[in-house]
């Protein structure tokens, strides 16, 4: 398990992978979903908790469903990506820990954690579960273009209404047109951002 990805992977993954906002006119297919996400699960979460849950909005209904949510700056590019990820967590995750936990009594111990606790636990490894999605993604030739810029009581009003499901961010999918690609935005150094103790 300690194989060092290649160079050309490692631009594949960070280096050369851009967020999109412009979309060639090529289908994402489902089972190509399925292969994003059977690969994004097996990233770590607390206790194995996997509370993300990934909702793929392609057909023209769920888009016209999704439209009046976006921010004004984010309409055209979301309905012009062959599908969006609406990625969620749930807040009743624990329902799952029989199947993810070996641990006796893995569900009854998070069932008694506070409101406050469990949105801390679901929201913080979904949105880990979000960057490993990704990552998936890009592995498996797909350009993304995550964005929060939404309306995430309406989301959740609409596709997650009767549910303890809610709406984190969406991610664009799909095959990006590069032609009006912005320049690439600067990131700190290691001297700027990290420090060694």
């Amino acid at each position: 398990m300690n194989k060092t990805l290649g160079e050309e992977d490692l631009d594949v993954l960070f280096r050369r992978a851009r967020t999109h906002r412009s979309w060639r006119d090529e289908r994402v297919t489902g089972d190509l979903l399925g292969a994003v996400y059977d690969l994004a699960k097996w990233g770590p979460t607390t206790n194995n908790t996997c509370p993300a849950r990934f909702f793929f909005v392609v057909s023209g209904a769920a888009k016209q469903r999704l439209k009046p949510h976006l921010n004004p700056g984010n309409v055209v590019q979301t309905m012009a990506a062959p599908a969006t990820a609406i990625i969620a967590y749930d807040l009743a995750f624990y329902e799952y820990m029989p199947k993810l936990s070996p641990k006796p009594g893995a569900r009854e111990s998070w069932q008694k954690r506070s409101p406050a606790e469990l949105q801390e636990a679901a929201f913080r490894n979904g949105s880990l579960q979000a960057g490993y999605f990704i990552i998936a993604a890009r592995a498996l030739g797909l350009d993304c273009g995550p964005m929060s810029g939404f309306d995430n009581t309406g989301v959740d009003r609409e596709f997650f209404s009767g549910t303890a499901v809610k709406s984190n961010l969406l991610c664009n999918l799909g095959y990006g047109d590069g032609a009006s690609m912005r320049p690439r935005a600067g990131r700190l150094d290691f001297s700027e951002a990290c420090r060694i103790l």
